[in-house]
């Protein structure tokens, strides 16, 4: 056997909250007929709604506050300024995001010109080990070298007829 609405049964919260939709005649047919229903059968819901309707009579004893007549236009200006403020973070948010792009660009430039010196300096600039390696025979006659002296013996030596013809003229 079901069980309809007691006799002293009261608004659900989500009824209750339904309240001022069904009294306003905003809400759907199906939540509608509920509350009516429970209405029509709940004398406990019925004071609920007539406390709730005599709040509403006792709110229109207290005096109306009258808007300032420059109320309309002072709102859609605050409404306009904040529209160009909207535009003006946007414009913000765009110039951050074009600051980044340009740093990140000279970022990337940077490296690539360090990357391009380093390498370019590895490649053209002499290197002290390969000099060594290849002055290694004058290295290992540096004594003798350093015997000679100076380079007029061996301009002397270039010049002398010993040296000047080759052997088997």
């Amino acid at each position: 056997m079901s069980r309809g609405p007691g006799p002293e049964q009261r608004l659900s919260p989500t009824e209750r909250a339904n309240l001022v939709a069904y009294l306003d005649g905003e809400l759907a047919e199906p939540e509608s007929r509920l509350i009516a229903t429970k209405l029509t059968l709940s004398p406990t819901a019925r004071r609920e709604v007539e406390a709730l309707e005599k709040t509403w009579e006792l709110l229109d004893h207290l005096p109306q506050c009258k808007a300032p007549e420059d109320f309309t236009q002072r709102t859609l200006t605050g409404v306009r300024r904040l529209e160009l403020r909207g535009g003006e973070i946007e414009s913000a948010v765009t110039a951050v995001i074009r600051r980044i792009a340009w740093t990140g660009l000279w970022i990337v430039g940077a490296s690539a010109a360090l990357g391009l010196g380093y390498a370019a300096t590895a490649r053209f600039w002499p290197s002290p080990t390969a000099r060594l390696a290849r002055d290694l025979a004058i290295a290992e006659h540096l004594d003798e070298y350093q015997e000679v002296g100076t380079f007029e013996l061996l301009t002397e030596l270039a010049n002398s007829p010993e040296f000047l013809s080759e052997p088997g003229e």
